[in-house]
């Protein structure tokens, strides 16, 4: 069974400049620097006029991981996690080390008020018998954590930059 997740963060910056960040290597580099956990890297960037793409690999410490969960981890949960962005939206697929499983979703920046608004819709799904749904459990929380993280990253990141 899979797990839907709906998230939505906001910035006080337009969507064009939100957009603008989540397409700029500079920006990546920087926001995996600071929250992107244990082993951090941009694997892959490549971008046109029209579209960018990259691969991140992102960790969560073991410590941080219920115990039940981290006895099929065995370690650090390691994400990997590749986005596709054109136009203001993105898609973004992720897989997690060491699990038969993977996030699929779509993502949407647009202006609201005086700033704009991200929207992540997406499932997760766990193909292990018995604990599969503790982990979509534990990976939808963990990226809602993570999307509040970059949310404030990026709103604190586009300030620094005028």
């Amino acid at each position: 069974m899979a797990r839907r997740i709906e998230h939505h963060t906001t910035s006080p910056h337009s969507a064009e400049k939100v957009y603008g960040a989540m397409v700029d290597e500079t920006y990546l580099r920087d926001r995996l620097a600071e929250i992107g956990g244990p082993g951090a890297a941009l694997v892959t960037f490549s971008s046109t006029d029209e579209r960018t793409s990259y691969q991140l690999k992102q960790g969560v410490p073991a410590e941080h991981v219920p115990s039940a969960v981290k006895a099929v981890l065995g370690g650090d949960l390691v994400i990997q996690r590749t986005e596709t962005w054109a136009a203001g939206a993105g898609t973004v697929e992720v897989a997690v080390g060491g699990v038969p499983s993977r996030l699929e979703g779509s993502f949407t920046v647009l202006d609201n008020g005086s700033g704009s608004k991200l929207t992540l819709m997406g499932e997760v799904k766990v193909s292990i018998p018995f604990v599969g749904g503790k982990i979509e459990k534990l990976i939808a929380e963990q990226v809602v954590v993570l999307l509040d993280k970059e949310s404030e990253f990026t709103s604190q990141w586009l300030a620094n930059r005028g």
